[in-house]
C-alpha cells in the first residue's frame, strides 16, 4: 500500500512496514482489540531498537496510532492518520461482518473491497491495482480479519482525543464512503494539534489512488512536525501495510458511592454495601453479545414500571451470570438456544440466534444444537425453533450486494 511513498521518505528517515496478523502472509495470531495490536507493534520496535518514531496509517492502522497516542505519547514524535476514525461506524456492523466471513468465507468482501476502497474511474483505469485489492482480502486468514472487525467493533476513544499531545496530520479523500470527511473533521476537532488535508479525487485507500498527494503530505508533515530528542539521531517513519478493511460502523465512570446515613439495608446501593456494582459489565456484556441497536430498542421502551425489572436482567443474568468465568460465550449460546426451544420462547430464541452468530457458532453449529434439543426437548418444539432460527440466519448471514 505505502509503495509509492517509501522512496521520498525514506531519503530522510528509516521507514519500517509492518503487517497486521494473518494479513499479507503474516503469522495468523489473531488480535481482538486495538490495544493488543498496539502492544505487539511496540514489542516489534523495542526487538528492532526503535525508541521514539513518527507513524502514518491508515484505517485500521490509524487507530492504532490514536492508540499510540494516547497511551505511549511518549513513544511518538508526530502523527498522521489517514482514512481514520475516532470510532468506526457501529460496533453491530463490525460484528455482523465477523458472522458473514465465518459463514461464507472471504471471497464475497474481497470482491466487493475496490468498489469500497477507490473511485469508480481509477477502478476502471487500474485492472491490476483493482485485482490486487480483491487478492490482498482473498488470500487473508479469516480468523484474523473476524478479529480485526471485533477490534474495530470494540474501539471508541470520541472522548480521549483531547488528550492526544502530538502534532497531528489528519488525511482523508474527498470520495471515501468508508471514513469521509466528516469523520476526519471530528478527529481535527477534538485533537489539539491537528490539521486536516482533503485529497480530491480519492476514495478510502487514498495512499494507492493519489500516491503523489499523499507523500508531498506525509514528506511535509515529518519534516515540519518533528521534534527530535537528543538521544534520538535518527529518525523513523512507522507504516502498518493495508488491511482488508470492513465498511464503516461510551463507557460510563463507575458510580460513585454516596455517603448512607439511616437508610435501610435493602435500599443501600451495592457499592455502598462493599458489594460491587454489576451494572456498567452487565450492560457491556448485554451489548456485546446482542448488539447496541437490540439493546438500545429495550432501553428506549424501558419507563418507570419496567425500569427495575431491566435492571434486574442487566446486573443479574448479564452482569453475573453471562460474566462467570466458568464457560465462554459459545457454549452459554447453546445452553440459551437449548432453554429457550424447552420453554418455547420463540421470540428469545430469534434474539438469541444472533447472538450465538456474533459469539462465533456457525449455522450448522447451531443446527446441531436445535437436532439435540428435538430430541430431549420434543420435535414441535424443535420445528418451531427451527423456522425461527432458518430465517435469523439467512438474514444475518447474506452478503450485501
Amino acid at each position: 500500500m505505502w509503495d509509492r511513498q517509501i522512496p521520498e521518505l525514506t531519503k530522510q528517515w528509516r521507514v519500517f512496514r509492518f503487517d497486521l496478523p494473518g494479513h499479507g502472509g503474516a503469522p495468523a495470531h489473531p488480535a481482538a482489540s486495538v490495544t493488543d495490536l498496539t502492544a505487539r507493534l511496540l514489542a516489534t520496535l523495542e526487538g528492532l531498537g526503535v525508541h521514539r518514531f513518527g507513524y502514518a496509517g491508515c484505517a485500521l492502522g490509524g487507530a492504532v496510532g490514536i492508540e499510540l497516542a494516547l497511551r505511549h505519547p511518549e513513544r511518538l514524535a508526530s502523527l498522521a492518520l489517514i482514512a481514520a476514525s475516532p470510532r468506526f461506524g457501529t460496533a453491530d456492523e463490525f460484528r455482523q461482518r465477523g458472522v458473514i466471513v465465518r459463514t461464507n468465507g472471504l471471497d464475497p468482501i474481497a470482491r466487493s473491497a475496490p468498489e469500497r476502497w477507490f473511485t469508480g474511474g481509477f477502478a476502471a483505469a487500474q485492472p491490476a491495482i483493482t485485482e490486487w485489492a480483491v487478492q490482498m482480502v482473498r488470500t487473508t486468514d479469516p480468523g484474523c480479519y473476524i478479529a480485526a472487525c471485533e477490534a474495530l467493533a470494540s474501539f471508541d476513544v470520541r472522548a480521549g482525543l483531547g488528550s492526544v499531545g502530538v502534532p497531528t496530520l489528519v488525511l482523508v479523500g474527498s470520495e471515501d464512503q468508508v471514513t469521509g470527511p466528516a469523520e476526519a473533521r471530528t478527529l481535527v476537532a477534538g485533537i489539539p494539534d491537528a490539521r486536516l488535508a482533503v485529497v480530491p479525487g480519492a476514495s478510502h485507500l487514498v495512499p494507492v489512488e493519489q500516491p503523489a498527494a499523499v507523500t508531498d503530505l506525509l514528506v511535509r508533515h515529518f519534516s515540519t512536525a518533528w521534534q527530535p530528542l537528543p538521544e534520538y539521531a535518527t529518525g523513523h517513519v512507522v507504516l502498518p501495510a493495508a488491511a482488508p478493511r470492513p465498511p464503516v460502523m461510551p463507557a460510563a465512570a463507575p458510580p460513585q458511592p454516596a455517603p448512607v446515613a439511616e437508610i435501610a439495608p435493602a435500599a443501600v446501593p451495592p457499592q455502598a454495601q462493599g458489594v460491587p456494582d454489576t451494572y456498567d459489565s452487565g450492560i457491556k456484556v448485554r451489548r456485546e453479545v446482542l448488539g447496541d441497536a437490540h439493546v438500545d430498542r429495550i432501553l428506549e421502551q424501558t419507563d418507570a414500571f419496567t425500569e427495575d425489572f431491566q435492571e434486574l436482567v442487566t446486573r443479574y443474568a448479564w452482569g453475573e451470570v453471562w460474566n462467570r468465568p466458568g464457560l465462554d460465550r459459545r457454549t452459554r449460546s447453546c445452553v440459551t438456544l437449548t432453554a429457550l426451544v424447552a420453554g418455547g420462547h420463540l421470540g428469545e430464541l430469534a434474539v438469541h440466534t444472533r447472538a450465538a452468530l456474533r459469539n462465533g457458532l456457525t449455522p450448522d453449529e447451531i443446527k446441531e444444537v436445535l437436532l439435540q434439543a428435538a430430541v430431549y426437548c420434543g420435535v414441535p418444539a424443535a420445528s418451531g425453533a427451527f423456522h425461527v432460527a432458518q430465517q435469523v440466519i439467512r438474514e444475518e448471514t447474506t452478503p450485501p450486494e
